[in-house]
């Protein structure tokens, strides 16, 4: 199975001067919780996600609409291609600890997006006559891999309840 038989081609995305409110809104009113930052030429240079922009204003003393997403989104962004195998994917989901990947073509503009979920509800299960060309068992060790706690070393003690 390839990416481009599960990834979603309309995808919403943002400039790197975008502000983030706008962002925020872009997120809200497409209900997703990430968006891939393009140029002009729709070549992907970043990505910022919901949890990137609510750090960003926590940590600020700035109200969303003066900061831009340049200043808060990932420029290392982890990619897939549309032609590229979906057991491929998973393993840079896996190795990369993310859950969303854009698809890009060969000069690296956005041709769509590869979210976990989207994978999820592709698998089937191994139990059938024939063996799926996408199983829960391809994709639980992503899972397991993401969902990990990676704690952080911390300078202060944690309180717990």
């Amino acid at each position: 199975m390839k990416v481009k038989d599960i990834m979603r081609s309309t995808v919403i995305c943002c400039r790197p001067d975008s502000n983030l409110a706008e962002a925020a809104d872009l997120l809200w009113s497409s209900d997703c919780g990430v968006l891939p930052v393009v140029d002009t030429a729709g070549k992907v240079i970043g990505i910022i996600t919901d949890r990137d922009i609510c750090v960003a204003v926590g940590s600020r003393n700035c109200a969303p609409s003066e900061i831009v997403v340049r200043n808060v989104a990932c420029a290392e962004v982890s990619i897939c291609k549309g032609e590229d195998d979906i057991l491929f994917a998973l393993d840079i989901m896996r190795v990369n600890l993310v859950r969303r990947l854009p698809v890009v073509n060969e000069a690296g503009i956005l041709q769509g997006l590869l979210s976990l979920d989207d994978i999820i509800l592709s698998a089937e299960s191994t139990g059938g006559i024939t063996k799926p060309k996408l199983s829960f068992e391809d994709v639980m060790p992503v899972l397991k891999a993401i969902c990990q706690h990676h704690a952080l070393p911390l300078s202060e003690p944690v309180f717990t309840v």
